[in-house]
């Protein structure tokens, strides 16, 4: 009898029920072609050429349930065009750790890419139309982009308490003080949302701006509703930031309106304006369409942005077009 295989074999299969029972990794993908393109009266000397780039990333999660009940995921994002400081690292992108239970909810540290309260409802109803125009126009500074962003950077935490009653979903975030920044502190939000009646769901976030000093620190207030109806979806978003004195403080409103006119095809029209005091508001609108066959989604869209950065001069006014194919794995 050979006693050295019997108990490796015995151990092979311990090894493997242990790790059955200790949790179990899945892995996702996506992947994407895109062709865009910009243009602007031709006195300013913006028209710009079709442009190619390639998107692709994928997902790696690991989750258990412990012995007291308690559910912990990983999840580790590889993603090529990651914005990470050190190249040795560019590769790496969303991390985080979560643990959640009936009990005690859903505590989720994000090591990179983790949501403060504001930013989790902070993405306009018409999808962020102005980060379109962002450095795409030789040195203006398109208006909305540091305002209209409320992400809670590294090392954060966000909570989802249990259930307080039906239809209710309470949330908090805690934000870390920015070592580089001197005198800043850490920040705090809050928000709920509210699915009580069909169709229907309504968010309010409230979140601190710490920046270290008067004129950078605020808070930034967001508002969103969406109503679902059959095939069309209406919704409305708000984000009020103040910072510092009056002349800082903007306001970016949103509305948009898509129509599935199959389970595989979609059309939305989208609008968003930035209020700031003593300026000019920016204006941007969208149409798109996309088309989903499986793991596969074919989109275009047709955008426009006006008095981008907040004045009227010609080379304000930017349209921007766009190609895309999508898969999902």
């Amino acid at each position: 009898m050979n006693i050295k295989k019997i108990g490796l074999t015995a151990l092979a299969a311990s090894l493997v029920s242990v790790s059955a029972n200790a949790g179990e990794l899945s892995v996702s993908g996506s992947a994407s072609i895109n062709t865009a393109g910009y243009s602007a009266p031709a006195a300013t000397g913006l028209n710009g050429g079709s442009t190619f780039s390639m998107g692709n990333a994928i997902t790696l999660s690991g989750s258990g349930e412990l012995d007291n009940g308690m559910t912990v995921t990983l999840s580790y994002q590889l993603d090529e065009g990651a914005n990470m400081a050190s190249t040795a690292t560019s590769v790496f992108d969303d991390h985080s750790v979560t643990v959640s239970s009936d009990a005690m909810g859903t505590l989720v540290f994000s090591g990179h890419g983790g949501s403060s309260a504001a930013s989790s409802v902070n993405t306009t109803a018409a999808g962020d139309i102005w980060d379109t125009f962002d450095g795409a126009i030789g040195g203006l500074g398109v208006s909305g982009v540091v305002q209209s962003e409320s992400g809670a950077g590294n090392n954060s935490f966000f909570y989802t308490t249990p259930s307080v009653m039906d239809g209710v979903a309470i949330f908090a975030s805690y934000s870390p003080q920015v070592s580089s920044v001197a005198a800043t502190e850490g920040a705090v939000g809050f928000g709920l949302t509210y699915t009580g009646v069909e169709g229907l769901t309504a968010s309010f976030a409230t979140n601190d701006i710490n920046g270290g000093s008067a004129g950078a620190d605020g808070d930034v207030d967001v508002m969103a509703l969406s109503y679902v109806m059959g095939s069309i979806t209406a919704k409305w978003t708000n984000n009020d930031y103040d910072i510092g004195t009056a002349a800082s403080d903007q306001e970016t409103e949103a509305f948009s309106v898509a129509y599935t006119v199959s389970d595989n095809l979609s059309i939305t029209y989208g609008v968003e304006t930035i209020e700031q005091a003593s300026v000019t508001d920016a204006e941007y609108s969208k149409i798109s369409t996309a088309y989903t066959s499986g793991g596969m989604t074919i989109s275009a869209s047709m955008q426009e942005g006006d008095n981008i950065d907040q004045g009227t001069a010609a080379n304000q006014d930017v349209e921007y077009w766009s190609l895309g194919l999508a898969f999902a794995f």
